[in-house]
């Protein structure tokens, strides 16, 4: 499936200062208006991670396949954005300011919010406690080192994809977490890949787009 969209490059502005941000919109021809406007979260800025991140640009080709509206933005300090960073605390004030532009953007189009490894850690914070998400996505949570305990008051719709051989989130403590979560919750594992799905984004693509077959268009229609 695929849907054409239209890219813009803009600043928009952050409790830190502004944040470099690109959003896909769904081409007039195509979509009156997204079932949803997506934002999608960057691995962690101190070892590399932007929104050009090879994992968060497949989500994003992912949900734009569906013609929803994707925000990518860099984190403070992050490419061109200002700011330093701040070990996920004033990051999540960065995703705030996301969800701020999409309210105004697109006034009552609910949000999912997706994020990899750091992302979403910083993301689903954010994500579970603003009523103005609805869908949340999880991308190679990193469960061994990170604290995602706060999922269990969550009980929005979660989709959790995983590499089987992710060094930083082992399967049997990932299978463990989503088990004990509320709500609707889905973990796809990918077989035979690591932390950033090499060779295997098409299977990190199918994932998403599966879920999404089941869950937005559910909400669509």
């Amino acid at each position: 499936m695929a849907a054409a969209h239209d890219s813009r490059s803009f600043f928009l502005e952050g409790p830190a200062g502004r944040l470099e941000s690109i959003l896909w919109t769904p081409s007039a021809a195509a979509h009156q208006r997204p079932p949803l406007a997506a934002v999608v979260c960057h691995p962690h800025p101190l070892f590399g991670g932007t929104m050009h991140n090879k994992v968060v640009y497949q989500a994003a080709k992912s949900l734009a396949a569906f013609g929803l509206s994707v925000l990518r933005f860099n984190f403070r300090g992050a490419g061109l954005s200002a700011g330093e960073h701040d070990r996920g605390t004033g990051e999540r004030g960065d995703v705030r300011a996301a969800l701020d532009f999409l309210e105004i953007k697109f006034p009552g189009v609910p949000v999912l919010l997706a994020g990899f490894s750091f992302g979403a850690w910083v993301g689903m914070h954010v994500g579970c406690e603003d009523p103005r998400v609805s869908h949340l996505i999880g991308l190679g949570i990193p469960v061994n080192s990170t604290d995602f305990s706060f999922l269990r008051q969550c009980g929005k719709p979660k989709l959790f994809v995983h590499g089987g051989d992710d060094q930083f989130g082992a399967r049997e403590n990932v299978k463990a977490l989503v088990a004990s979560l509320p709500g609707d919750n889905y973990l796809v594992v990918v077989e035979g890949v690591d932390h950033f799905f090499s060779g295997k984004l098409n299977e990190l693509d199918a994932a998403i787009t599966n879920w999404l077959s089941d869950n937005v268009f559910l909400l669509r229609h």
